[in-house]
């Protein structure tokens, strides 16, 4: 469970911008306070969560929404190399995606996804998704710390 008032941190890992502005928006009503950080592709996600060139002072993240579709490295690519990472594969891996294909859920899930969440076109549907990611990823489960 976050302690009451931590800020939580979190990664989106998303290069639509339509779809960076609905979380972000969906985020900001929210009872927890989050700082909420962007990556637009799988490579730029990567070097903030390894802390490299121009993230070396970036937060660790409790979670990550990691969108499958993107540029220069997919979302599958970067879940497997966050999950074989000895630091990363702790933090929780919420998979955001378009995609409601069988072989794109149960590859997410065998490379250790913690969640697979298809988004939605509704706007008050994806604003429900995020309300409820806040309530369980945020206020029920337990985030490892560090």
């Amino acid at each position: 469970m976050a302690h009451p008032g931590k800020r939580i941190h979190i990664l989106l890992v998303e290069d639509n911008p339509g779809d960076i502005r609905l979380t972000r928006e969906a985020f900001s009503q929210t009872r927890t306070p989050i700082d909420l950080r962007v990556a637009t592709d799988g490579v730029e996600a990567l070097d903030f969560l390894r802390g490299a060139g121009q993230f070396r002072s970036a937060p660790r993240p409790d979670l990550i929404l990691l969108d499958l579709n993107l540029p220069r490295k997919n979302g599958r690519e970067v879940l497997a190399e966050i999950k074989q990472d000895q630091t990363l594969r702790r933090i929780p891996v919420v998979v955001l995606t378009t995609s409601t294909a069988e072989e794109d859920i149960l590859g997410a899930y065998d490379l250790h996804a913690n969640s697979y969440i298809t988004k939605p076109v509704d706007l008050g549907q994806f604003d429900e998704i995020v309300q409820t990611i806040e309530r369980f990823w945020l206020s029920i489960a337990r985030l490892p710390s560090g």
